[in-house]
């Protein structure tokens, strides 16, 4: 696999063409891709007879990383202001539909999506790609909106929009239009949408778990635990919460052993069930719990 310090110094240069982006969003992807194409180099070896598309290829790597480090970007864009609302709006716009951004500075979106789209084994990852990217933009804007507002939803408003703000659909859809993983074809079937929406309620319940200590430190109510507690002040939440994961880790299973889907869904699926916890354990500067470090919701 290319080398971290290569793959980090590509990623950062491409991010320099987007206002706000930092660092810690280059290093983020990288380490958290990484984990992901180890988990499934296996797979991926399996299938490139198939596919053409080898496992190794820095160019599809550096693209992968990316589009993990755009996620940490968007994201950072609506909790922490890093750019103004109508450049927001304009990045959305560019990232959904696949065209230039309108106002300057972000040229980054543009090449971005101009390669994955040149890249893509299938087209029709390409086409899910920026309806994910919609979804996931649409999903962080009214998460933001409401834990502004007046009205609190309720948790199963809560959990069905923040489902998409985990991004987990944007990772998944890239690696197979890199690298051939026939997602268009299993979108199809309804145990793999069961699946996608499993494993995104997991990542979304491990996020916010963890970072629910400093989220309240912050002031911030954008988080399930958080909103049960304002609702229901003497609920013995994280019990609740721990709960809900381990339910839904169950029947992810049962639909994992029961589909059987091809490589490398398998392993995939399995890392990104762990994965909150890599980065918890190495990520100290964003998803550490003391009240006094940076943000933890981002996606990946």
């Amino acid at each position: 696999m290319i080398p971290t310090e290569s793959a980090l110094q590509q990623v950062l240069e491409w991010g320099r063409s987007l206002t706000g982006f930092a660092d810690e969003h280059a290093v983020e992807a990288v380490r958290g891709g990484q984990y992901i194409l180890q988990c499934i180099q296996p797979s991926l070896h399996d299938i490139s007879a198939r596919t053409g598309r080898d496992p190794q290829d820095e160019k599809l790597i550096v693209a992968f990383y990316c589009e993990l480090a755009l996620l940490f970007w968007l994201d950072d864009c609506n909790d922490l202001g890093l750019i103004a609302p109508e450049q927001l709006a304009a990045v959305e716009q560019a990232l959904g539909q696949g065209v230039p951004c309108a106002v300057p500075g972000f040229e980054g979106c543009a090449v971005l999506r101009a390669s994955l789209a040149a890249l893509a084994y299938d087209r029709r990852d390409y086409t899910e790609l920026l309806n994910d990217t919609r979804c996931y933009c649409a999903a962080l804007r009214a998460g933001h909106a409401q834990a502004a507002g007046a009205e609190r939803w309720s948790y199963a408003e809560y959990l069905h929009n923040s489902i998409d703000s985990i991004a987990y659909a944007n990772v998944f859809c890239c690696l197979s239009l890199l690298w051939g993983l026939d997602m268009a074809t299993l979108r199809a079937r309804p145990a793999f949408r069961q699946v996608l929406r499993l494993i995104s309620t997991i990542g979304r319940l491990q996020n916010d778990l963890h970072g629910c200590a400093k989220d309240r430190a912050a002031g911030e109510a954008d988080n399930a635990a958080i909103l049960l507690l304002q609702r229901y002040p003497a609920m013995p939440v994280e019990d609740f919460l721990n709960d809900e994961l381990v339910g839904h880790a169950r029947m992810l299973h049962r639909v994992m052993v029961k589909e059987r889907f091809p490589a490398p869904w398998g392993p995939l699926i399995e890392a990104m069930a762990v994965i909150r916890a890599k980065y918890y354990q190495t990520s100290i500067s964003r998803y550490g719990n003391d009240a006094a470090g940076g943000g933890q919701r981002a996606p990946a």
